[in-house]
Formats: C-alpha cells, structure tokens, sequence
C-alpha cells in the first residue's frame, strides 16, 4: 500500500494569486539580500561573487526545508520527477545534492563542476515541472519541502531555469 497523495487535477484558481507565492519571493529576496550583506562587508558588489553568495544561500534554504520532512518531500517529487518516479533513492539525496552545491557556491569550491552540476540538476528538474504542468498536476511544490504551501507552477519552472541560467552565466565566464 503506498502513503502517495493521489493525483489530482489542478484547481483552475489555485497559483493564480501572487500571494500564494510569498513563502518562495521572500526567500528569494532574502537570499538576494544576504548576498549583498556578505559582499557588502567583504569587497563591495560583483556581480559574480553575489551570483555565488545569493545560489549559495538560496539553495542552502531550500535543501534546509527539505531535509526537514524527507519523506513528505519524496512523495511530493516523486509525483513529478523524471529521475525520483524511477527511484525513491533520489528523492531521499537530492536535498543533500541542493546542499552539497549551496556549500560549493558559498566556498568558491571547483566551479567548472558546481556550475556544471547546478545545470544538470536544474534543467532535469525544470522537465519533470513542465511534464507536471502539461499534465496538470495539482501539488504543492516539494522544492519548499512539506513546510511551505506553495503549488507546482510556472514559477517552480522559472526557479529551475532561472537557476541554471545563471550557473550557465558563470560557466560562460570560466571556459
């Protein structure tokens, strides 16, 4: 007997009010503005130092509210992710993979591969989202772990791509 939640069509409101997604812009203004903290005491603003500091911060976050309830993030991406429909075993790691990149952006740590990786992990994640999406699955986005309610949307997919974006950025300066 499996502990899944079932699959349910969207609600043709739910993820129309921007309100709904305060839990997700606020941590993404606070880890845009801890960025500027840190390089604010350190060096004064660049663009790719923030770049590190705010993907650093951010990703630290996120695999933080997963990691709090593992196996209510598990059932959640499962429902969605190409790689965890296949296996609970990703499910159950990606939050450390979030982690172990925040810490890589945060220290600087082998950034051909950081970047690399945060594409990789990103752009596999946005094509599970955009699979949910077309399908019209009605969940509460993992990526905020079971702590937040905020639905599956185009704003998990702008996350996603917006985040590979800027490693791809990063990438682009270093080869």
């Amino acid at each position: 007997m499996s502990n899944k939640p079932a699959f349910k069509k969207r609600d043709e409101n739910r993820g129309k009010s921007l309100k709904e997604y305060w839990p997700l812009f606020s941590l993404i203004m606070i880890s845009g503005l801890a960025g500027v903290a840190i390089l604010y005491g350190a060096q004064g603003f660049a663009l790719m130092p923030w770049m590190h500091y705010f993907m650093g911060v951010f990703l630290c976050i996120f695999a933080l509210l997963k990691i709090f309830t593992p196996s209510a993030f598990a059932d959640g991406f499962q429902m969605y992710d190409i790689l965890a429909k296949r296996t609970r075993v990703y499910a159950y790691i990606y939050p450390y993979i979030e982690l172990a990149l925040g810490l890589s952006y945060l220290a600087f740590f082998m950034p051909l591969y950081t970047y690399t990786a945060t594409i990789v992990v990103m752009v596999f994640g946005a094509i599970g989202v955009i699979t949910a999406l077309k399908r019209g699955l009605d969940i509460n986005c993992p990526c905020m772990g079971s702590v937040l309610n905020v639905p599956l949307s185009t704003v998990t997919l702008t996350e996603d791509l917006g985040m590979a974006v800027m490693a791809a950025y990063m990438l682009s300066t270093i080869v």
